[in-house]
């Protein structure tokens, strides 16, 4: 088999793809757009606007591409899937009906209400003269979401009704509905699935470190960091996940006429009652990709192919290496608030350096071209020698001003994360 692939997407999670793609035997080609500095090396970079159908079937099309897989959310929301499928193309990520399930919280709550799965009681919000009634009904800990597309940053979580209320406020001011939830106690764990229609192929379960310092500290982001497996949580967990949220929910799109095909992401806390939703996205999660994929031995083409032709229910089981792998994330300076780009940063082309927010100036020299820069991954036997590796290359790189989390995986390692 000799297979061309497309990427879509620009980030640590798409070069991720492109490493794992790049050691399939059966793939033979691999193009991606737009890419960045650190993509180039094992792919085709082309300059496409993501979000615009047409430039992303025509690039298909040029580059005959066997199979495209979509990256980012913003086109699986706006359709682009749909387009591909449309012009005759086998494509990895969802229709936008499906993409719904993180395009739209109201959605994912009335899916996972018909399908019985548990998640925090919310209230929607969609005029600021009920903000304050709504605000009462929940605390002590407010969790205070812009229902759409805000790339892991609409989200507050406070224990200061003030600071609920300026956000809420501020999401009602710019046009968009708030949606207030009950905070979710217990660890949070990512846990990805391939999914076609209703058959369900769990990953391995990781967990993002969102907020940008260590110990937790300071605004959330898009995720400074990653690790898997988990040593705290059972096996049984890990299956409760997939028969009592994944499989459901994944029944109920069916039913419903907009059947998911692509990457389902549950993002869950694990409380007293067993496991709840947070969160559903539709496409691969940033960072915690870099990390799984980094231990899977299986070939990644034929899983993304097999999903996206509706032949996921014939492949192999997937196979992974024992040990664990960690990703730590290089952010720019003043990230997550306004990033310095343009530094120019050493070291990047360094072993498990994958780059997320690069491009090359001028010069020819490796720049950084947003807040995420760079993720490094380490792998080992266990989740120590993972961490040491990981440190150990992110010594290895120089950018002026950037900043990581120092502890990702730390709290896992000492046993202080417990069901």
């Amino acid at each position: 088999m000799h297979v061309r692939v497309l990427v879509i997407g620009s980030g640590g999670r798409e070069h991720a793809l492109l490493l794992g793609l790049a050691g399939d035997p059966s793939v033979t080609e691999l193009h991606v757009a737009p890419g960045n500095a650190g993509t180039e090396a094992i792919a085709t970079n082309h300059g496409v606007d993501v979000v615009s159908a047409d430039e992303v079937v025509a690039l298909a099309r040029t580059v005959a591409a066997d199979l495209v897989v979509i990256g980012p959310e913003v086109p699986l929301v706006l359709g682009v899937a749909d387009a591909l499928r449309a012009a005759g193309f086998a494509t990895f990520g969802p229709s936008a009906d499906a993409a719904r399930i993180e395009g739209s919280k109201a959605f994912a709550k009335d899916v996972m209400a018909s399908a019985g799965v548990r998640t925090a009681h919310a209230e929607v919000v969609d005029n600021p003269a009920n903000l304050d009634a709504a605000l009462d009904r929940f605390g002590p800990t407010w969790v205070v979401k812009d229902d759409g597309l805000a790339a892991g940053k609409g989200v507050v979580v406070t224990s200061d009704r003030a600071t609920a209320r300026d956000h809420a406020a501020e999401c009602l001011e710019s046009g968009h509905p708030v949606l207030l939830e009950s905070f979710l106690d217990g660890p949070e764990v990512s846990l990805f699935c391939l999914v076609d229609g209703e058959t369900v192929v769990p990953l391995i379960p990781a967990q993002d470190h969102k907020r940008v310092g260590d110990g937790d500290a300071g605004p959330n982001t898009g995720g400074m960091g990653a690790y898997t497996p988990l040593p705290w949580l059972p096996d049984e967990v890990t299956a409760r996940i997939v028969t009592e949220v994944v499989e459901p929910v994944a029944a109920e799109m069916v039913r419903r006429g907009c059947p998911f095909s692509g990457l389902l992401y549950a993002g869950l806390a694990i409380g007293e009652q067993g496991p709840a939703v947070v969160e559903f996205n539709c496409r691969f999660g940033d960072p915690e990709t870099q990390a799984v994929l980094a231990l899977l031995k299986s070939p990644l083409g034929q899983a993304l192919n097999a999903t996206a032709t509706g032949a996921l229910a014939d492949l192999p089981p997937l196979e992974w290496a024992d040990g664990a792998a960690v990703v730590v994330v290089i952010a720019a300076e003043n990230y997550p608030a306004s990033p310095r780009t343009g530094d120019v940063i050493t070291g990047a082309e360094g072993p498990g350096v994958l780059h997320a927010g690069t491009t090359r100036d001028a010069d020819g020299d490796i720049v950084s071209a947003g807040g995420r820069v760079l993720g490094i991954v380490g792998v080992g036997e266990d989740l120590e020698a993972a961490r040491a590796q990981a440190y150990e290359r992110v010594a290895s790189v120089t950018l002026p001003g950037s900043h990581h989390r120092a502890d990702i995986g730390l709290a896992a390692l000492e046993g202080r994360i417990s069901v």
